[in-house]
């Protein structure tokens, strides 16, 4: 099936060797306050994030109550929270009459909007507002959903935490069946942000992508801490990074423990715009700022005694020295002159220069 290569947010390329588009997670770190809400956006821009996103769901609409209760205890990182699953999620959804606000105030903070949506009415509800998708990896495996979102005309991130390639592999086929605009997101679904995380993450399944999807842009949806995984991942490839995104980490909210804050977000991002500069076009060359230390780094051959012109140089002549003066000739030429007759006269340590040679 076919796919772009790359495609635009706005005035933003997303694809290979393009600046990493960074997704500021705000989700539910709002903690039910809108006017928290609207800092944070201020905050993820002013901290070099390209996108503060969010997460349209209604507990009812995602979860189910008797489900979990069922469960007979709870599982995961939702094993810390102090009330029910069902419970958490409805404390910390994003009311759906707060949506014309958190546009507009994103436009005013020069930021993109984004959100996940969790159920139908979502993608209507805030369909008009976005420039591109998140599809959330709680849903790789409803089709249905997947091809619902994707044919409403605009970019689309796939996030692919706890699936096989099975289930990224049906995911995609669903997607591509109504956009060509996919990036597709690798992650590890773990939001306890513990260390122990990095050995799951498995950065390399980009590696997978780019061979079962050649060109297809790739990202990185992570909840590890510091920057080693999204560093990593950039270098494998990844054009987009999503992080969630809080202003304190400390704060009461399932969220926060795991987040990037002001400070460690613009630590990212700046790490990763050195490392771009620093991963290049994959040329080898010598580099413009190389160029005087080609002459002074590297060796040619030099007279051992005073030469005159006309006498045919000999192994003995020569020795290999720095500096290189642009002309002249390098040791592993050393072959190409020795029985040549000079032409001009050498002094000793002078270099012998390819003008001299007849």
């Amino acid at each position: 099936m076919r796919y772009d290569h790359e495609f635009s947010i706005g005035d933003r390329k997303i694809g290979l060797n393009e600046p990493t588009y960074f997704i500021a997670d705000i989700a539910s770190s709002h903690d039910g306050e809108l006017s928290r809400a609207k800092d944070l956006i201020w905050l993820a821009k002013e901290a070099g994030a390209d996108c503060a996103k969010f997460q349209h769901f209604l507990a009812r609409d995602i979860v189910s109550d008797e489900g979990f209760r069922s469960l007979g205890g709870q599982m995961a990182h939702q094993a810390a929270w102090k009330q029910s699953v069902y419970d958490i999620f409805e404390k910390y959804q994003t009311p759906r009459d707060w949506t014309d606000e958190l546009v507009a105030e994103s436009k005013k903070a020069e930021i993109d909007f984004m959100t996940t949506p969790y159920d139908l009415a979502a993608i209507d509800l805030v369909d008009k507002h976005l420039k591109a998708w998140k599809i959330g990896s709680g849903d790789i495996g409803w089709n249905q959903f997947i091809e619902e979102v994707c044919s409403r005309g605009k970019p689309v991130f796939l996030a692919t935490g706890a699936a096989d390639m099975e289930d990224v592999e049906r995911a995609v086929d669903a997607a591509l069946t109504k956009t060509r605009e996919l990036c597709l997101m690798q992650c590890n679904t773990n939001y306890t942000g513990s260390l122990e995380n990095f050995a799951n993450v498995n950065l390399n399944v980009l590696r997978a992508f780019a061979l079962k999807y050649p060109g297809m842009p790739l990202g990185l949806s992570d909840h590890t801490p510091g920057h080693a995984a999204v560093l990593g991942a950039v270098t494998l490839g990844a054009c987009a990074v999503e992080k969630h995104f809080t202003d304190d980490n400390n704060r009461d909210g399932p969220d926060h423990p795991f987040s990037m804050n002001p400070q460690s977000w613009r630590d990212m991002v700046d790490r990763t715009r050195e490392l771009e500069l620093a991963l290049g076009d994959g040329v080898k060359r010598i580099e413009a700022n190389e160029h005087d230390s080609a002459v002074v780094q590297r060796r040619c051959l030099r007279a051992t005694r005073d030469l005159a012109a006309g006498e045919t140089i000999t192994d003995a002549d020569l020795v290999a020295l720095r500096p290189r003066p642009e002309g002249s000739v390098e040791p592993f030429e050393q072959d190409l002159v020795v029985g040549q007759p000079l032409t001009a006269a050498v002094k000793k340590g002078d270099a012998l220069m390819w003008e001299h040679v007849g």
